[in-house]
C-alpha cells in the first residue's frame, strides 16, 4: 500500500505541471488586456505602462511562465491584479465554502441514490422501478440552474422555508447548515439520479452472478444475499463515477455559488475572468485541479476496503 501511495503522489507532480502549463497559456488566450480593465480605457498611457511593468506582463510569455510555475512551487500563487491581496488568501478563505457544498451535494447523492437504485434492481421492471427511471432521466437531464430557479421559487419564495441567498454565519453548524441546505439538494440531486441508474445496472449484473444463485440455494434470506454478498461488489464502479463526480461537482458550485449568491471559488472565478484578473483565475483552476487528483487517490485507495481481493501492486 506504501508504494502504491508513492508511486500515485508520484504521478501528481508531471499531471500538476501539466495542468498548470494548460492553464496559463489558456488564460493569458482570453481576449482583453486587464490593466486596462482594471484602470479603465480611459486610463493615461503611461499609468498602463507603469502597471503593465509592475505587474510584470510587460515581459514575454515565456519569462511570465517560468515565474508563475516557480512561484506555484514555493506556495505562491501570486497577487490579485483587481485587489493587493494574495490569490492564496482568498483561495484559503472560500475553498470551505466549496469543499462543503459539494461534500454535502455529494452526500445526498449517495446517501438517495444508492438504496434507490438497490430498490430498482430489487424490483425490477415494475412500476416503481419504470416511474423511477423516468424521474432520474428527467433530473439528470436539468440544467442546474434551472433546478436552482425552481427551488428558489417553491422552497423560498412560495413556502419559506430556506432562505434565498448567503452562507449563514460560520461556527454556527445548524445555521450553516440551514442556508446549505437549497443549494446542496440543488447540486446533489442530479448526483441522486446519475448514482441510482449505476446502482441499478450494477447490483443486476452482480445479482447474476454464480455466487449469488449459490448463496440463495443456501436458504439465505434476500436482505442477507443483497446487502452482505451482492452489495459490496456492485458498489465499486459506483464509488468510481462518484469519485468523478466530485470533480464535476466542484464545476457545477460555479454556477450554484452564483445564483444562491454563496462565496466561493467559483464565484472567484468568474470575478476574476470578468476582471481580466489572471492571477486569481489561474490560482482558482489549479486548486480545483488538485482537488479533484486527490479525490481521485482517495478513490483508488477505497476499493480495497469494499473488495478485499483488490491488491495495489
Amino acid at each position: 500500500m506504501t508504494e502504491y501511495l508513492g508511486r500515485r503522489l508520484l504521478y501528481i507532480i508531471p499531471t500538476a505541471l501539466g495542468v498548470m502549463t494548460l492553464i496559463f497559456f489558456l488564460i493569458h488566450m482570453i481576449p482583453g488586456d486587464p490593466v486596462l480593465a482594471m484602470l479603465g480605457e480611459d486610463a493615461p498611457m503611461e499609468s498602463v505602462e507603469r502597471v503593465r511593468s509592475q505587474l510584470g506582463l510587460d515581459q514575454p510569455i515565456h519569462i511570465q511562465y517560468y515565474r508563475y510555475v516557480s512561484g506555484v512551487l514555493r506556495g505562491d500563487l501570486g497577487v490579485s491584479i483587481k485587489s493587493p491581496r494574495p490569490v492564496l488568501s482568498e483561495v484559503r478563505r472560500v475553498l470551505p465554502y466549496t469543499i462543503e457544498l459539494a461534500t454535502v451535494a455529494m452526500i445526498i447523492g449517495m446517501g438517495l441514490g444508492l438504496p434507490l437504485g438497490i430498490t430498482q434492481a430489487v424490483r425490477r421492471n415494475s412500476v416503481a422501478d419504470f416511474s423511477a427511471n423516468l424521474v432520474s432521466v428527467i433530473w439528470y437531464t436539468a440544467p442546474i440552474f434551472w433546478v436552482a430557479l425552481i427551488g428558489m421559487y417553491f422552497f423560498s419564495l412560495r413556502w419559506g422555508i430556506f432562505p434565498f441567498t448567503g452562507a449563514g454565519e460560520r461556527g454556527d453548524i445548524p445555521n450553516t447548515l440551514y442556508y446549505l441546505a437549497l443549494p446542496a439538494i440543488t447540486l446533489g440531486l442530479r448526483r441522486i439520479a446519475l448514482i441510482a441508474r449505476m446502482m441499478r445496472s450494477s447490483m443486476l449484473d452482480v445479482l447474476g452472478e454464480d455466487y449469488i444463485r449459490t448463496a440463495r440455494a443456501k436458504g439465505l434470506g434476500n436482505r442477507i444475499v443483497i446487502y452482505r454478498h451482492a452489495l459490496k461488489n456492485a458498489v465499486i464502479p459506483v464509488i468510481t463515477a462518484a469519485g468523478m463526480e466530485f470533480g464535476t461537482l466542484l464545476g457545477g458550485a460555479v454556477v450554484t455559488e452564483i445564483i444562491f449568491v454563496r462565496p466561493g471559488m467559483g464565484r472567484l472565478i468568474v470575478q476574476g475572468i470578468l476582471g481580466r484578473d489572471y492571477p486569481m483565475v489561474q490560482g482558482n483552476l489549479l486548486v480545483f485541479a488538485l482537488v479533484f487528483m486527490l479525490v481521485n487517490l482517495i478513490v483508488d485507495v477505497s476499493y480495497g476496503f469494499f473488495d478485499p481481493r483488490i491488491r495495489f501492486d
